[in-house]
């Protein structure tokens, strides 16, 4: 996939962009943020990513979902329905205090970043062999796997948050789900690289009939949303660094290093190269500590590298990292026209489904891939045991509270549990 000409790798890009661009977008919605600012700080950081990590690894950097308690309760403390009843001095008061949890939670991987760099990578890479990581990447995917379900098949049908199954949804969701896999399997050339995107628009334009595209955020967004002064008051917010905004939110940088280390690691399967040790993981450490420093300075979530980007990897099989920073300068200038992020914003939930069913499934099948690559033997209980806990505590166990609004999500404490399970546990029993 060498030499793929600028054109191409353009529509690429774009691709990469829609992979992303629901849940970057999601986790401002969820938490009171600005969702056009998590998109600029989103452009913004991938590109700081890539100048840490010496532009070698094709990843794109979008909002953090460790992040969404801590920064929901810091910035809507009374958890009113609707934050924009909130007075404006509070609101930017409280953005203040997430700002500067956010700034700090970004200085606490820099600082991990340069412990790593003096212990070695190869301390951490003994912590994590094929036993551990293969079943790592497979909670990350299948943890993904009822967002995926929900948007194709089972909509939200009243004020509750109560779901259904809707057949029109499973309709659109299943017309974009076979249609990647015949343009997987039979195209040719260019459009053998592009399944998504094709995907995508088809199952847009099927929606039309079918009354499932609602253009009302098109008509009502602003040409230049950055032009807005809600969004600029925003931006423009000095960070508070006091003790409630940083015990709240910082922390949690604490224990996302697993995931960071279990995102790193699936997509140099993917990509067939080991990141840990070239760039390193201090590298991509450093770069995710500085795109949520920067993320911060400007009032969008932290942020962290993206499944579903390398999920667009492994089903496209092109990874070269410019395309990535072409998706960062795309998300950038969506971030500044509002009505064209608006159009990606009227992305029918089923046809985000059909390609979510796709793509965390191929991050899944990735750890399947690693453990079979390497011979482990599951006639051993030593091996059986550590999957099996890191599965069932992975997939099971969702989020874990710790005190007040700091939570460890389940992937984290499988991580750990099987690092632990993998030191302790004598060899060939």
């Amino acid at each position: 996939m060498d030499n793929i000409s600028t054109g191409k790798k353009l529509i690429l890009g774009i691709q990469h962009v829609l992979a992303m661009f629901g849940a970057t977008v999601l986790v401002p919605i969820l938490t009171g943020l600005d969702p056009a600012i998590a998109l600029l700080a989103a452009g913004i950081g991938t590109l700081l990513f890539h100048v840490c990590a010496k532009g070698k690894v094709p990843v794109f950097l979008g909002s953090s979902f460790a992040f969404i308690g801590a920064i929901s309760l810091t910035l809507n403390p009374n958890q009113l329905k609707d934050i924009s009843t909130m007075p404006r001095e509070e609101l930017l008061h409280n953005l203040s205090l997430v700002k500067g949890g956010v700034i700090v939670a970004g200085l606490i991987y820099v600082i991990m970043a340069i412990i790593i760099y003096f212990i070695g990578v190869e301390k951490i890479q003994k912590l994590f062999p094929p036993i551990v990581t293969g079943p790592i990447i497979i909670v990350i995917g299948l943890r993904l796997c009822t967002v995926a379900t929900n948007n194709a098949f089972f909509p939200i049908i009243n004020e509750h948050g109560d779901r259904a199954f809707n057949g029109t949804h499973a309709l659109v969701a299943a017309i974009v789900v076979i249609s990647m896999i015949v343009i997987s399997i039979f195209a040719k050339g260019f459009f053998k690289m592009v399944p998504i995107l094709i995907s995508v628009t088809l199952g847009y334009l099927v929606c039309i009939p079918l009354g499932l595209l609602n253009t009302e955020a098109i008509q009502n967004a602003h040409w230049l949303s950055l032009a807005d002064k809600h969004i600029t008051d925003q931006l423009f917010q000095a960070p508070s660094f006091t003790a409630s905004g940083i015990i709240a939110i910082a922390p949690i940088a604490l224990v996302v290093f697993i995931e960071h280390i279990g995102d790193i690691t699936t997509n140099g399967a993917v990509v067939g190269k080991n990141f840990l040790k070239d760039p390193g993981v201090h590298r991509t450490m450093l770069g995710d500590g500085v795109a949520t420093m920067f993320a911060g300075l400007i009032g969008a979530p932290a942020n962290t590298t993206y499944s579903e980007n390398t999920g667009v990897l492994a089903v496209t099989k092109v990874y070269d990292p410019a395309i990535l920073r072409i998706a960062a300068i795309f998300a950038i200038i969506l971030s500044m026209i509002g009505k064209f992020g608006a159009v990606i914003r009227t992305i029918p939930e089923p046809v985000m489904g059909g390609i979510s069913i796709i793509l965390f499934g191929m991050i899944a099948s990735v750890g399947v891939r690693i453990l079979i690559s390497s011979n482990l033997d599951f006639t051993h209980s030593r091996n059986l045991l550590i999957s099996a806990i890191i599965l069932v505590i992975g997939i099971g166990v969702e989020n874990f509270p710790l005190v007040d609004a700091l939570q460890i999500s389940g992937l984290a404490i499988a991580a750990l549990i099987g690092v632990i399970l993998n030191l302790v546990l004598p060899e060939g029993i």
